[in-house]
C-alpha cells in the first residue's frame, strides 16, 4: 500500500488561464512512465486527493505534473495557487498498468491524447526505454484551442531526438490554425484524414493505438477504430489492439 509523504513545488508554470504545470521534489519510490501518483493537499480538515500521471520521465527526480483548473473543483483550483516552496501531499508509490510492459508486439504505435492527458505518452518518450521495438510512433495531442498545446515545443524536441521514428501530429477543435488538423479525433480516423497526415495506415496486422484522454474521446475513438478498422480493445487474456486510460 502507497504512503503519503511531503512533496516541495519547486517550479510553478501558467500555461494559460486554466492549465499549469507543477514541479515538486519528494521522496517517491521508483515508477514506470506512463504510471499516476495521487496528489493531495488539505483541505477544511479533510485530504483532498485527485490522481495524475508523471510527465517526467522516471530517471528525472524533477517530479512534473501537468493541470487543467476544474471549475468547481475541490483540489485543481487550490494546487493552481501554489508556489515555489510550498508542500502538498503525494503517494510515494506510482500505480497504473498504461505501460509499454503491457503493449503487444507491433510495428507502429499510436499514441493519443486530449488536453492534459498527454502526460503519460511524454513520460515514456521522454525515458525512452522499450522503444526499439517499434519502427514508428505517433504522437497526437488534440486540444480546443492552439494555446492549449503547451508541450508543443518538447514534442518537436523529441521528433528531432528520435531521427524520424517518431511522428507529431496536434488537432486543434474550435479554430483553423496552421500546421494542425481540424476536428475530433474520432472523425479524423473515420475520415482517413489522420492516416494522410502521418503516411500510415492504421492496421490490425500492423498496429497498436494507446487512447489517453476524456472519456467521451477514449469512447468514440475506440468505437471508431472498432468499427471503420476492425480494432478491438487489448486485454491481457484476450489480446488486441487498443489500450486505453481514461483522464478524470
Amino acid at each position: 500500500m502507497a504512503n503519503w509523504v511531503t512533496g516541495t513545488v519547486t517550479e510553478a508554470k501558467f500555461w494559460t488561464d486554466s492549465l499549469f504545470s507543477l514541479v515538486i521534489k519528494a521522496p517517491i519510490k521508483p515508477f514506470t512512465a506512463g504510471q499516476y501518483a495521487k496528489l493531495g493537499l488539505e483541505i477544511e480538515g479533510e485530504r483532498v486527493q485527485r490522481a495524475y500521471s508523471y510527465v517526467n520521465a522516471p530517471s528525472d527526480d524533477r517530479l512534473e505534473f501537468y493541470f487543467v483548473i476544474v471549475p468547481g473543483g475541490k483540489l485543481s483550483p487550490k494546487l493552481a495557487k501554489l508556489k515555489p516552496n510550498d508542500t502538498l501531499q503525494i503517494t510515494d508509490e506510482a500505480t497504473g498498468f498504461f505501460v509499454l510492459d503491457e503493449i503487444p508486439p507491433c510495428k507502429n504505435l499510436w499514441m493519443l491524447s486530449t488536453g492534459t492527458a498527454i502526460g503519460p505518452f511524454l513520460s515514456i518518450l521522454q525515458e525512452g526505454k522499450d522503444l526499439e521495438r517499434f519502427e514508428k510512433i505517433v504522437l497526437l495531442h488534440a486540444v480546443r484551442y492552439e494555446k492549449d498545446l503547451s508541450y508543443l515545443p518538447l514534442m518537436k524536441t523529441l521528433e528531432q531526438q528520435y531521427q524520424g521514428k517518431l511522428k507529431i501530429v496536434t488537432v486543434v477543435s474550435r479554430e483553423h490554425c496552421a500546421n494542425s488538423l481540424h476536428g475530433r479525433v474520432p472523425a479524423l480516423i473515420e475520415s482517413h484524414t489522420l492516416e494522410d497526415a502521418v503516411g500510415l495506415t492504421l492496421s490490425t496486422e500492423t498496429c497498436h493505438v494507446m487512447l489517453c484522454g476524456n472519456p467521451e474521446m477514449v469512447r468514440d475513438t475506440r468505437d471508431t477504430l472498432k468499427n471503420s478498422h476492425q480494432m478491438v480493445k487489448h486485454l491481457r487474456r484476450k489480446p488486441g489492439h487498443i489500450s486505453s486510460e481514461q483522464y478524470w
